[in-house]
């Protein structure tokens, strides 16, 4: 069988000369076949012009017959960029987006589109045009979002490398969720890809394109080809600082995360790197920073995509909370409060439309955080987190649950490279361990928890170097935990 899994293995084999392109596309169709009625991930698939591609592929470049998948959102000639919204099922791609073609031109094989939450807006894929995509071990689970259909591709085995983007978490939850590796790097590196931009009102952090992946070196082929990394021109560095932030969020993490942790920050230590837990506020006062520039425009941005459609019900009912005014907030936040909403009290404090002073003052709070980025810098070169609180979350809850994935936001805040690699699963005696709470955002956490035994559980690291060594160094942190690990994903079916 051609292993899908391993991107490395496929693209070395077809450089050989050991298989051809075209057995490569086979393998994958056969794939793709056998899983869609249970995924619904590939919703797009452009099997016809990959045949063609496979038949002309030059074997001497590095993605040579590597068969990969891109987001809805990314253009790919002769498909659609819906969205998931039903006004846009017209909306043909008249030309590949940057980061395609250059896909193409590295010799990777396009093999179709993968679905996307509506809108981009949520970290569950589903919509009224393609439908919802499943976590390919669980079908009561999400893969998560934005990009969980190409992550449910790339954890089921059908493409071994897939191209997504991140603005506030879509490329690393979706890893976590589904148990594969996750590069985001920084801006500088590929831009936002040629994506479709879902909020041209706000063009203060912009969207990244990233990869995701079955293994971490499949990732390193990925950035070393598209330039992201130079090729290693020595081994990798030992004795690096990492800052270990065992919560970086609002939402309390779950005990297989903590554990997840803890075991992951051994990993390092033992490979000789020095790790260091701190507790500074830094990620949690990004994370609401960042809900907060996000919602400035009230949701105005999200509203006009729909162009008369109706959002979906999960959609509709955060963008009326995103329309509140600034003079209702304080005394519904108290309110809520008062009933035990501790997360969702912050989040109305945090949140919504921002005259041009609020904005300025949006704007100083996030020179405040640079600042204190720097004083980081100076003690570390990585930071170890969660990716988000819980494990991949049950349909339908994600509205609730938002703030969980509030650890991936300072590197979307600060424009810092991060990636996700597997570590554990959950066991058994880690669904129960929250305490009743009056939060609903915590109670949603315990009922995720609940029948989570088995699902995967990736970590987060972020760069904090300047230049390409930050995205190497978290590459080589990645490695290191992915080799002590030893995570197991499931058989592909």
């Amino acid at each position: 069988m051609i292993p899908l899994e391993a991107a490395t293995d496929v693209a070395a084999a077809v450089q050989a000369g050991d298989i051809e392109p075209q057995a490569v596309l086979a393998e994958h169709v056969r794939r793709f076949a056998a899983t869609h009625q249970r995924l619904n991930a590939l919703i797009q698939p452009d099997h016809t012009e990959a045949a063609v591609a496979a038949e002309s592929v030059d074997r001497q470049l590095p993605l040579a017959g590597l068969p990969v998948s891109i987001k809805e959102c990314f253009g790919v000639r002769g498909l659609r960029t819906t969205l998931g919204i039903p006004a846009r099922r017209d909306q043909f791609d008249q030309a590949d987006a940057a980061i395609v073609s250059r896909l193409r031109a590295l010799g990777g094989i396009v093999v179709g589109k993968a679905n996307v939450p509506q809108a981009m807006y949520l970290h569950e894929t589903v919509n009224p045009v393609w439908g919802r995509t499943n976590h390919p071990e669980n079908p009561e689970r999400s893969p998560g979002g934005s990009s969980g259909g190409d992550a449910a591709l790339v954890a089921a085995g059908v493409v071994p490398l897939a191209i997504g983007n991140d603005l506030a978490g879509s490329v690393r939850q979706p890893a976590h969720a589904c148990g594969i590796a996750a590069l985001l790097p920084a801006s500088s590196r590929l831009g936002n890809g040629g994506s479709f931009d879902t909020l041209p009102s706000f063009d203060l952090i912009q969207s990244r394109a990233g990869f995701l992946a079955g293994r971490v070196a499949d990732l390193v082929l990925a950035a070393e080809a598209f330039g992201v990394v130079p090729p290693r021109a020595a081994p990798p560095a030992a004795h690096r600082r990492i800052a270990v932030w065992a919560t970086a969020g609002p939402v309390s993490p779950s005990a297989a995360v903590r554990r997840g942790l803890a075991e992951a920050a051994e990993m390092l230590s033992s490979a000789g790197h020095q790790v260091e837990y701190i507790e500074d506020g830094l990620a949690i006062e990004a994370a609401w920073l960042m809900f907060g520039l996000l919602s400035a425009d009230g949701g105005s941005d999200i509203r006009r995509l729909f162009a008369g459609d109706a959002p979906l019900p999960e959609i509709a009912g955060l963008l009326r909370i995103a329309g509140l005014p600034q003079t209702v907030r304080p005394p519904l936040a108290t309110l809520v409060q008062l009933l035990g909403g501790r997360v969702e009290a912050a989040a109305l404090r945090a949140t919504g439309p921002r005259d041009a002073a609020g904005w300025d003052r949006l704007l100083e709070r996030r020179a405040a955080i640079f600042d204190a980025l720097g004083r980081l810098r100076q003690r570390f070169d990585a930071v170890l987190c969660p990716v988000t609180a819980v494990p991949a979350l049950r349909h339908g809850t994600a509205a609730r649950l938002m703030a969980a994935a509030s650890p991936c936001l300072l590197a979307n805040l600060l424009d810092l490279p991060a990636g996700v690699v597997p570590v554990t699963r959950v066991a058994a005696t880690e669904q129960r361990c929250r305490g009743w709470s009056l939060d609903r955002v915590e109670r949603a956490a315990a009922a995720t928890d609940r029948g989570s035994v088995g699902l995967p559980v990736g970590l987060q690291l972020i760069g904090l170097e300047p230049g390409p060594a930050a995205e190497r160094t978290v590459l080589d942190l990645m490695a290191t935990i992915e080799a002590a690990a030893g995570f197991s994903r499931s058989a592909p079916r």
